[in-house]
């Protein structure tokens, strides 16, 4: 529970992991009917309020979408036991609940994606082929020989800004086995992060149009964080199905 308002200092202040409580973001749970130009026309009681680390807004969180739900169901403020739409500034998102209970894993619709093209990202002096993805947020997914390749990923890897003029989530990716990769991410405003569900769902459409897969096939993605599942649906939506698990609460007038 945050008291007062989120301004980005206040954002950057709670993510500090020295002086604050620490976080790759901050969520904010609002009625949709309140939040203004971003709800617009969303058939969803609530909105997910998604700010970055470093305090700037974010189009969608897909990990952070999951927790969104938990909250939700744990609160009473919707029913686990029926579909859960939650408006985002990436329009809806549909959360499914395994089993129709609070505790159990969530799959979210988190929509259709769109392939963009090919472009390239670089860390120091090594660069690498990757694909543009859209999944309501930007990313370049980029396959390489080793995860160790993409160095500490203290600073964002470099990207076309003509490509993506507002920043990139970058994911670097390696095979394990059939339907089944491992990958990196550094997310635009975070740095690098133990997981990116949106960032997974980009990695498994580039997985699957590499592997020329038949739609339904679920992929395997496994990340610092843990593992998630991923389907590309033949009506062109994205599944993404994991865990979401509380590990703290409490209040803050920082």
């Amino acid at each position: 529970t945050v008291h007062g308002a989120l301004t980005p200092e206040r954002v950057r202040a709670l993510c500090d992991r020295r002086a604050g409580i620490g976080a790759d973001g901050v969520l904010r749970v609002v009625r949709t009917a309140a939040i203004g130009a971003d709800g617009a026309g969303q058939d969803a009681e609530w909105f997910m309020d998604y700010r970055n680390a470093d305090g700037s807004v974010s189009e969608m969180c897909g990990n952070g979408v999951r927790v969104f739900g938990r909250h939700l169901a744990e609160r009473g403020l919707a029913d686990p036991s029926a579909p859960v739409p939650v408006a985002t500034r990436a329009g809806v998102k549909v959360l499914t609940f395994a089993g129709g209970a609070a505790d159990g894993e969530i799959t979210v619709d988190m929509g259709r994606p769109a392939v963009l093209g090919d472009t390239k990202v670089a860390v120091g002096e090594r660069s690498w082929a990757a694909l543009h993805v859209d999944m309501g947020n930007p990313h370049a997914v980029a396959f390489v020989d080793d995860l160790a390749d993409a160095g500490p990923l203290l600073d964002a890897p470099a990207h076309d800004p003509a490509v993506y003029p507002a920043g990139v989530n970058v994911e670097f990716v390696v095979r394990r086995g059939a339907h089944h990769v491992a990958m990196r991410v550094h997310e635009r405003g975070s740095g690098e992060t133990r997981s990116c569900g949106t960032g997974a769902c980009a990695v498994m459409v580039a997985a699957a149009l590499a592997d020329d897969a038949p739609r339904g096939t679920t992929y395997r993605v496994d990340l610092p964080g843990g593992t998630l599942r991923i389907g590309w649906t033949a009506d062109d939506r994205i599944l993404m199905t994991g865990p979401a698990v509380v590990v703290a609460e409490g209040t803050t007038a920082l």
